[in-house]
């Protein structure tokens, strides 16, 4: 009977420290990772102002009831960042944004006193490379086995690529020429060189989870092809400011 109790109580306390362990391992790690992060991946969501300008933008924006504003739109975005060192990360970078507008002709009107309506939609993907500089250290290690994030650091970052985009125009049109008003699909798209410059806040949300705020400003230019011969470039830059979170891989 002795033999059994002992047992059973040897039994009982061997289980209770190898629980005991982890769980104090664990709640002494709060706060803590036990590698420097590999990178991370992020998602971010704002508003980008359109900049609009070139002739294109001049002509439509006279003749038609648009106005430049109404180029801007939401924008998304989602990055893998590749810590190279200690404060910096090259980052793989994918970016959206699309807005449609409707209008109509300003001095124009159709046979029935109608007015003459039309949607215009401008869509922009950037694809693009950078390298994201940390201006002050983004953690500290603790020994041999932990490191320590920071509560909030800032950064900049630079970065190049290539954007698709496309300037569609659906609606009825006047043909000055002729006077003549009749449907008609507009558009022009094609990839072109883009750039970026941007600055940053990471705040620290957990061991894993960062919360993000960044300015960014995008400046691109592209030929116009089909149905818009004669236009000089279209101006596709926009300064954008987004929020998002970030995970740490």
């Amino acid at each position: 009977m002795f033999s059994r109790r002992y047992a059973a109580l040897l039994l009982v306390a061997t289980a209770a420290g190898g629980i005991a362990k982890p769980s104090h391992a664990q709640s002494a790690g709060d706060g803590f990772l036990f590698r420097v992060p590999r990178g991370s991946w992020g998602f971010r969501a704002g508003f980008d102002h359109a900049m609009a300008r070139g002739d294109v933008f001049d002509y439509f924006t006279k003749e038609l009831t648009l106005r430049r504003s109404d180029f801007s739109s939401v924008t998304l975005g989602t990055n893998v960042a590749i810590r190279v060192a200690s404060r910096n990360d090259l980052v793989f970078d994918l970016g959206y944004a699309s807005v449609g507008q409707g209008s109509e002709y300003r001095d124009w009107i159709d046979n029935n006193n109608q007015p003459i309506t039309q949607t215009t939609s401008l869509l922009r993907i950037p694809l693009t490379l950078g390298l994201r500089h940390y201006l002050g250290p983004r953690g500290r290690a603790v020994g041999r086995f932990a490191w320590i994030p920071a509560a909030q650091t800032p950064y900049v970052g630079l970065g190049a690529g290539v954007m698709y985009y496309r300037f569609r125009q659906t609606g009825d049109f006047v043909d000055l020429s002729t006077q003549n008003v009749s449907y008609d699909e507009l558009q022009s798209k094609a990839w072109t060189p883009v750039v970026h410059a941007l600055a940053g806040m990471d705040f620290r949300l957990g061991r894993f989870f960062l919360l993000n705020g960044e300015l960014r400003y995008t400046w691109a230019r592209g030929p116009m092809h089909n149905d818009y011969l004669g236009y000089n470039k279209i101006d596709l830059s926009g300064l954008s400011a987004t929020a998002g979170f970030s995970i740490r891989l």
